[in-house]
C-alpha cells in the first residue's frame, strides 16, 4: 500500500494550531515520563519484597505490608495515568479534547499520590490497595484511623480527576459523533449506516473505556465515601459483602480499562510500521460492544471464595471469565498478525514492544481463565498463581504497549541502529518479565500463598528465582528510563 493511501486512511483529524499540538505533546510526555519513573520505583519495591521473602534482604513485616500496599496502588494508578496518556494522544486527533483538563487530571492525580504516600510512610497504612472492609478501620494499632482515611481520601481525589477527564472525553466524542452508539460503530454493526473500514479504532476503544471506567470509578467513589463514613462513625456498618462487590467491581474495571486504553497504540502504530491500514469491520464493532458488558460483569470471579454470593452471579462470572478476553483480543491479535505478515515491517524498539504486547496479552489471560474455574480457584486463588497471571499480562502485555508508544514518540518510524540502552533494556525486560511471571505461576502451582511477608524454608528457592527475575525487570526498565529521560523531552513529534 502506498504512503499516500495510508495517510488518507488515517487522516480524518481535528485541526489544531501548532501551539496547541506542541502543548498537547508536552502534556503527553509529562504523563509518560512520570509513568516510567513511578513504574521503576514500583518495580524496585516489588524486587525488595521478593528479596525479603527469599531471605536476601531483611524487611520488617509491618514495612513489608506497607510496601505491598504501595506496590499495588502505585502500579494500578500509574497504569491508569500512563495509559490515559496513550489514549488521549490518539483520541484528540479525532475529537476535540481539552489540554487544560488533561493537565488538571494530572495535577489532581499527583495531589492524590502525595496523600497516599503520606498515609503509607508517615501513617504506616498497610491494608492493601484493595482496602477491603473492615480492615482499614481495624488495624490493631498498626496504623491510625487518620492514616486509613488519608489513603481512602487519596484514592477518592484521584478518581475525581479521572471523572472530570472522562466528562471532557464524553463531551468531545458527542460533539463529533452525536452519540456513543455511533462512536462505537453500532450504527454500522446493526445496518443503520454502511460499514466504514476507516472508522477510527481509537474512537471505538476510547468510547468503550469512557463508558466502563466512568461507571467503575463512580462506583469506587461511592464505596470510598461509605468507608470514610464508617471510619469516623463506626455505628454505620455497611454490608461487608456489598462493599466487597463494589470494591472489586471498581478495581477490576479500572485495571482492565488500562489495557483497553493502551491497545490503541497497536491500532495506530502498527499501520505506520507496516504501511498497511488497520481496518474496522462489523466483527470489530461487535467485539468491542460485547466487551463493554463483559468487563463489567466478570468481576465476581474474584469472589468465588465468598460462599454467600448468589449462585447466578458465580455461574455468570465463570462463564464470562472463559470468554471475556476473547472478543477484543482475537480481533486485535489477528488484526496485528495480518498487518505484520509479509509486510516488511520496520523493526525497532517500538515495533518489537508492540508485538510483545500482543503475546503478553494473549498468553497472560490463560492463567486467569484457569484460575476462574471454580474447582481450580478453590485451590489456587490465595496463592502466588494470581500475581503470576496479572504480572504476566501487565509486564508483558500492558506495559509494552505504553513503552512502545513512548519509543515511537522518541524514535519515530526510523529503523537505523538501535541504541545499546534500548537493545539491552528490551531483552533484559523480556527475559526478566517472562521468568518472573513463570516463577509466580510455579509458586502458585505448589500452593505457596500470596501476601505473606515471611516464607517457609521450602518456599525460599522460588522467591530467590523471583528476585533474580525482578532484578532483570528493574534493569530493563532502568535502561529504558535513562533513554527516555535523556531523549524524550526534546524529541520532535513524529510525522504520520
Amino acid at each position: 500500500m502506498s504512503a499516500t493511501t495510508l495517510d488518507t486512511a488515517v487522516s480524518k483529524r481535528v485541526d489544531y494550531s501548532e501551539a496547541e499540538n506542541q502543548a498537547a505533546l508536552v502534556a503527553v510526555k509529562a504523563h509518560l515520563i512520570t509513568g516510567f519513573l513511578v513504574f521503576l520505583l514500583m518495580m524496585l519495591a516489588g524486587a525488595a519484597m521478593r528479596a525479603a521473602q527469599s531471605n536476601m534482604m531483611p524487611v520488617e513485616a509491618g514495612l513489608f505490608y506497607q510496601i505491598l500496599t504501595l506496590h499495588g496502588v502505585g502500579v494500578v494508578g500509574t497504569a491508569g495515568i500512563a495509559s490515559t496518556g496513550v489514549l488521549w494522544y490518539f483520541l484528540r486527533q479525532y475529537v476535540p479534547l481539552s489540554t487544560k483538563i488533561f493537565w488538571l487530571n494530572f495535577g489532581v492525580f499527583l495531589a492524590g499520590v502525595v496523600i497516599i504516600l503520606g498515609s503509607i510512610f508517615i501513617g504506616k497504612y498497610g491494608g492493601g490497595w484493595t482496602f477491603l472492609y473492615p480492615l482499614p478501620g481495624i488495624s490493631l494499632g498498626a496504623w491510625s484511623t487518620g492514616a486509613a482515611a488519608a489513603f481512602l481520601l487519596g484514592l477518592l481525589i484521584i478518581g475525581t480527576g479521572f471523572l472530570i477527564l472522562y466528562l471532557d472525553m464524553g463531551r468531545a466524542i458527542l460533539s463529533q459523533y452525536g452519540n456513543f452508539g455511533r462512536a462505537l460503530g453500532l450504527t454500522q454493526l446493526f445496518g443503520k449506516e454502511p460499514v466504514n473500514p476507516y472508522h477510527p479504532a481509537t474512537v471505538v476503544a476510547g468510547t468503550m473505556v469512557l463508558i466502563v471506567n466512568f461507571i467503575g470509578i463512580a462506583v469506587g467513589a461511592v464505596v470510598l465515601v461509605m468507608m470514610l463514613v464508617n471510619l469516623y462513625n463506626p455505628e454505620f456498618k455497611p454490608d461487608a459483602l456489598l462493599v466487597k462487590n463494589l470494591i472489586y467491581f471498581f478495581g477490576h474495571v479500572f485495571i482492565n480499562a488500562t489495557i483497553y486504553a493502551s491497545v490503541v497504540a497497536v491500532y495506530e502504530l502498527l499501520p505506520r510500521y507496516t504501511g498497511r491500514p488497520y481496518k474496522t469491520s462489523k466483527v470489530f464493532y461487535a467485539a468491542w460492544f460485547a466487551i463493554v458488558f463483559m468487563v463489567m460483569a466478570v468481576y465476581p470471579h474474584h469472589l468465588f471464595m465468598d460462599a454467600p454470593m448468589p449462585m447466578w452471579a458465580m455461574i455468570t462470572a465463570q462463564v464470562l471469565s472463559y470468554g471475556s478476553g476473547i472478543p477484543v483480543l482475537v480481533v486485535t491479535g489477528y488484526g496485528a498478525l495480518m498487518l505484520v505478515y509479509r509486510s516488511g515491517i520496520q523493526w525497532n524498539t517500538a515495533s518489537k514492544l508492540l508485538i510483545l504486547s500482543m503475546f503478553g496479552w494473549a498468553a497472560g489471560v490463560i492463567p486467569a481463565i484457569i484460575d476462574a474455574m471454580v474447582s481450580v480457584n478453590r485451590v489456587l486463588h490465595n496463592t502466588l498463581w494470581v500475581p503470576g497471571h496479572f504480572h504476566f499480562y501487565l509486564l508483558l502485555g500492558l506495559l509494552p504497549m505504553i513503552f512502545g508508544f513512548t519509543f515511537y514518540l522518541l524514535n519515530g518510524k526510523k529503523e537505523g541502529k538501535t541504541p545499546l540502552t534500548e537493545k539491552l533494556g528490551f531483552y533484559s525486560y523480556l527475559i526478566g518479565g517472562l521468568l518472573l511471571a513463570l516463577t509466580f505461576l510455579g509458586s502458585g502451582a505448589h500452593s505457596i500463598p500470596r501476601r505473606w511477608a515471611v516464607h517457609m524454608e521450602e518456599w525460599v528457592p522460588y522467591a530467590q528465582w523471583g528476585t533474580l527475575a525482578a532484578t532483570l525487570v528493574v534493569l530493563g526498565v532502568l535502561l529504558f528510563t535513562i533513554r527516555v529521560l535523556t531523549a524524550l523531552p526534546k524529541a520532535p513529534e513524529p510525522s504520520v
